[in-house]
C-alpha cells in the first residue's frame, strides 16, 4: 500500500544525523534483532515462489498501480491539482524514502514536500493538501473491519478471539477518527485550544531556538484552506482513498490464492487491517519483519496453512514493499528529468 504522509508534514529541509535519527536507528536494530527468526522464516520460502504462476504477480502488480492511481487521485483532489505527473513522481519517491529510512515517514513526507514545492506548488496547499489526505486515508483504513462485520454477526464464518478483538479495536478506532476529525472541522475551539497546547510543548522542547508563535491561528486557516479545498467532493475523497486501500488488500487476496489457500476473504481483510497497522509502527522501516510475522500469524488464523500463509506474506511483501522500494529511484529520475525542463521553460520565460 502506498503510504500516506503523516499529519504533520515537515516544511524545511531535515538533518542527515539527529539524536532523533540515532534513537530511532538504535531502536530498527532492537526490533529487526526482535523479528529476525519470523523474518528469516518467510525469506527461506524463496524459493517456492518459483512454484507460484507467474500470472498471480502480474495480477497483483496490477491491483497496487491501481492502489498507488488512487492514492495519487486522492492527493490531486486534496491539492486542487492536475499535475498527475508531478503529483505520482514525488508520491513514489516519498512512499520509497519512508520504507527505507528507520522512522522513515517524517523523511519520506519532507521529501515529498519539497519535490512538490519544486515542481512549483504553492506550499500552504501542499501542507494541507497532504494533512487531508493522510487523514482521510487513515480513516479508510480503519472503516475497512466494518465490511466483515456483517458475515460475522450473522456467524457465515466464525473468527478467532484475536481477530475478533481487531475488529472491534478498528471499529473503534474509525469511530474515534471520525468523530474527532468532525470536530476539529466544525468547530473552532477544539482546534485553537489543541493548536495552543502544542505551541507550549513546542517552545519548551526548542530551547535556543525561535519561538513557535501564533500556532492556533495557522492551524486555524489551513483547517479552513483543507475545507474550502475539498467543499462538496468529500464522497469523492471517500472513494479514492477506498480504492488506494482496496486495491492493496485485494493483491494480498490474490497472494493468498496464488498459493491454493481458499480461505474467507472477510477474514484476510482483518488481516490485511492488522498487517497494514503494524506496518504504522515507526520501530522498523516500513515496518519490516513486524509486518511479515504479523501478516503471517494474522492469516493463519484466518485458516490458511502456516506454509501457505508464509509463502503468501512473502509474495504480497515482494510486490508491495520492495516493489515500491525499486519505484523510488526510477521515479526519482524522472522527477528530475522533467524537473530540468521546467527550471529551462522558467529560464526562458525570465528572458523575454
Amino acid at each position: 500500500m502506498s503510504q500516506p504522509p503523516p499529519a504533520t508534514v515537515p516544511r524545511g529541509r531535515p538533518a542527515v544525523v539527529t539524536p532523533g535519527r540515532i534513537v530511532a536507528l538504535l531502536i530498527a536494530v532492537f526490533g529487526l534483532y526482535v523479528v529476525w527468526p519470523s523474518l528469516v522464516a518467510v525469506f527461506a520460502s524463496v524459493d517456492d515462489l518459483a512454484h507460484v504462476n507467474p500470472v498471480w504477480f502480474v495480477v497483483m502488480l496490477a491491483l497496487e498501480a491501481a492502489s498507488f492511481f488512487s492514492m495519487w487521485w486522492l492527493i490531486a483532489l486534496c491539492l486542487g491539482s492536475r499535475r498527475y505527473f508531478l503529483i505520482g513522481t514525488s508520491q513514489i519517491a516519498g512512499n520509497a524514502i519512508s520504507k527505507i529510512v528507520p522512522g522513515g515517514n517524517p523523511v519520506g513526507a519532507a521529501l515529498q514536500y519539497r519535490l512538490l514545492v519544486g515542481g512549483g506548488m504553492d506550499p500552504t496547499r501542499i501542507g494541507t493538501g497532504l494533512t487531508a489526505a493522510s487523514l482521510i486515508n487513515v480513516a479508510t483504513l480503519f472503516a475497512m473491519p466494518i465490511l466483515s462485520l456483517p458475515a460475522i454477526l450473522t456467524g457465515i464464518v466464525v473468527v478467532d478471539r484475536s481477530i475478533a478483538r481487531g475488529v472491534w479495536i478498528g471499529v473503534g478506532a474509525f469511530v474515534l477518527l471520525v468523530s474527532g476529525g468532525a470536530v476539529l472541522l466544525l468547530a473552532n475551539r477544539p482546534i485553537r485550544a489543541a493548536g495552543a497546547g502544542l505551541q507550549q510543548l513546542m517552545n519548551l522542547t526548542r530551547r535556543g531556538k525561535p519561538r513557535v508563535v501564533d500556532l492556533p491561528g495557522r492551524l486555524e486557516r489551513e483547517r479552513d484552506e483543507i475545507r474550502s479545498t475539498l467543499g462538496a467532493k468529500w464522497g469523492h475523497a471517500i472513494l479514492r482513498s477506498a480504492g488506494n486501500v482496496i486495491f492493496d488488500y485485494l493483491a494480498l487476496l490474490a497472494a493468498v490464492h496464488a498459493t491454493g489457500a481458499n480461505p474467507h476473504a472477510s477474514l484476510v481483510l482483518l488481516a490485511y487491517v492488522a498487517g497494514i497497522v503494524l506496518g504504522m509502527i515507526p520501530i522498523t522501516p516500513g515496518g519490516l519483519g513486524f509486518v511479515e510475522a504479523g501478516l503471517t500469524a494474522m492469516l493463519v488464523l484466518a485458516g490458511v496453512p502456516a506454509a501457505q500463509a508464509t509463502l503468501a506474506t512473502l509474495a504480497y511483501r515482494m510486490v508491495s514493499y520492495w516493489g515500491a522500494v525499486a519505484a523510488g529511484p526510477v521515479a526519482y529520475a524522472f522527477y528530475l528529468r522533467r524537473a530540468q525542463g521546467w527550471a529551462e521553460r522558467a529560464a526562458n520565460r525570465g528572458t523575454t
